[in-house]
């Protein structure tokens, strides 16, 4: 019997794969929940196997939940799902400790046989996500500027969305963090770029993307 626990703010699509795993011969769902804040004050004594993971959860992020989660169950497997496929938060959510990603429109024979993929030690995700992780590995690694950085995946979270136009309190309030949290990372970014304002640390990152293949939305498009 593979025990599920499932992480996800709509009401339809959590009760949907609760009846749909509960009716699944071997599966057995132990756990529905709203929040990553939730999800960690219950996860730890109930110890699924494996964990269904919505990426964008209000508050917690279903990322930063996932590296919560395997600090305190190692042993649980986690399968990010999300609607759209996103280069950045596959990678983040990989690095957190995610076991897999899928898309939302997954069909039902497909999330079931990726919940025994990931307790056999695949590594399940749609094709589509599987294509975009084989086109990333195709560019290279890195880029100097930023490699010889080391920023952190929140720092870069952080640039990321200063270079769309967004300002210090609404990247906080989009990441769930205080004002004071933002200027501080932001702080730590400046030095590790040799920067000194928001522009020259816009400028730099959306250079290193660009040479990735993959820029940064403008503000101005985000505004329009």
């Amino acid at each position: 019997m593979i025990t599920v626990a499932i992480v996800e703010d709509s009401a339809g699509v959590r009760e949907n794969w609760a009846r749909l795993i509960n009716a699944a011969s071997g599966f057995k769902c132990v756990g529905t929940f709203a929040s990553g804040e939730a999800a960690l004050k219950a996860l730890p004594s109930l110890r699924p196997d494996v964990v269904l993971m919505d990426i964008n959860l209000p508050g917690l992020s279903g990322i930063e939940c996932t590296a919560r989660l395997k600090e305190l169950l190692p042993e649980t497997q986690i399968l990010m799902v999300t609607v759209h496929g996103d280069n950045e938060r596959v990678f983040a959510a990989l690095q957190a400790g995610a076991s897999g990603y899928l898309l939302k429109r997954t069909r039902a024979d497909e999330l079931l046989e990726a919940i025994s993929e990931v307790m056999r030690g695949g590594a399940p995700m749609t094709g589509e996500i599987a294509r975009m992780v084989i086109a990333s590995f195709r560019r290279p690694a890195s880029t100097p500027g930023l490699e010889a950085a080391r920023l952190t995946p929140r720092e870069e979270e952080i640039l990321a969305l200063l270079t769309q136009g967004y300002s210090n309190k609404e990247i906080a309030d989009r990441l769930s963090v205080s004002f004071d949290t933002v200027r501080t990372h932001l702080r730590h970014v400046y030095e590790k770029l040799h920067v000194r304002s928001r522009t020259e640390a816009a400028t730099k990152y959306l250079r290193a993307t660009e040479r990735l293949g993959g820029p940064a939305e403008k503000p101005e498009a985000r505004r329009r």
